[in-house]
């Protein structure tokens, strides 16, 4: 059943949030969550983008952002990488804020593929329809969606992703000449949605426009301000500016909680609780609604391409604050239950 038939649009909805420990005891958490994953040095640095296998083995950043604003942080969280993948989310925020809750429904979908994030097989098992934004070609169609030529695009992106940031990001020239010379998978996959009817625009220009996207720099700080924003209904906590409308982050988070982690996202959601993004450059952001955003950047990756020590920082955090969109207790005392 679609969402536009279940007869609730007349229902003013109700947001039910809790809160955050005070800052002293969210510092001690997240030096605790620091040193856990500290201690783990499993994963590969990621080499099939050339210039992404320079980065540092070792860095390690993680930052909390609390939507009253509050940032916490420790280790490398203001070394510099490519945002990649993470940006698929924000830029779908970006074109559901301009077309509507319907139309990125019907162009782009939300259904998790289960297959890998550049799959062509699933597109032609959809008859050309991409599954959910998160894949490539969700990601390819969305951009190919955002209003303008080719030039137009970019500062759609370049900017409204700078102000989730709350600060001008910039594009890593290296990282955008190295993944252009290595993007034939992503040109294949615009041109078959091109013939599909997907894209009407030349599919160059969007996988150009895609690839600038991934290449912009970000660092943890930037990524748990990001994930702030749509923890705190489209308003950059730090900044104080609405970026996109609460709708909106309510759809975001949920096309990231089916489909965030690629094939991995049933595993994430049961084991973390809390819709996240990853990124192949060792990023990772994951939101509390209403309560924080979390930016962690650790370049090891497990063999499904998401962080290794960002995966095991953020599962404690989700466990010692209680972040878990699913955990609930009685409300019953023991002697109410007697």
């Amino acid at each position: 059943m679609r969402a536009s038939e279940l007869d609730v649009s007349d229902i003013e909805q109700t947001v039910s949030t809790g809160a955050v420990p005070p800052d002293e005891r969210l510092d001690d958490l997240l030096d605790a969550a620091h040193a856990r994953a500290l201690a783990h040095e499993e994963g590969t640095v990621a080499d099939y983008i050339p210039t992404l296998a320079d980065a540092d083995p070792t860095s390690f950043g993680l930052c909390i952002a609390d939507v009253r604003g509050g940032l916490h942080e420790i280790g490398d969280t203001r070394a510099p990488f490519s945002i990649q993948s993470i940006s698929k989310a924000f830029v779908y925020a970006l074109l559901s804020e301009q077309v509507g809750h319907e139309e990125a429904f019907d162009i782009v979908g939300v259904n998790n593929s289960g297959l890998a994030f550049d799959s062509v097989v699933a597109i032609e098992l959809n008859d050309g329809h991409p599954m959910n934004p998160m894949v490539n070609a969700g990601a390819l169609a969305t951009t190919a969606l955002l209003p303008g030529d080719a030039d137009e695009k970019w500062a759609t992106v370049h900017e409204g992703l700078s102000r989730f940031a709350g600060r001008e990001l910039t594009l890593d020239d290296e990282v955008y000449r190295s993944e252009s010379e290595t993007n034939q998978r992503n040109q294949a996959i615009a041109m078959l949605l091109q013939s599909y009817g997907r894209i009407r625009h030349d599919p160059a220009e969007v996988v150009d426009v895609y690839t600038r996207q991934c290449s912009l720099l970000v660092d943890a700080r930037d990524l748990a301000v990001m994930g702030s924003t749509l923890a705190d209904g489209g308003v950059n906590p730090v900044t104080g500016e609405r970026v996109v409308s609460a709708e909106v982050c309510r759809d975001t988070l949920a096309v990231l909680a089916a489909s965030g982690l690629y094939e991995n996202s049933g595993e994430w959601l049961f084991e973390i609780g809390l819709p996240g993004k990853s990124g192949v450059a060792g990023g990772l952001v994951t939101v509390a609604p209403g309560k924080v955003g979390i930016g962690a950047y650790a370049p090891r990756l497990d063999a499904a391409g998401n962080s290794v020590r960002g995966q095991i920082a953020t599962a404690h955090l989700a466990r010692s604050l209680g972040l878990n969109i699913f955990a609930s207790d009685s409300h019953f005392s023991a002697g109410a239950r007697a």
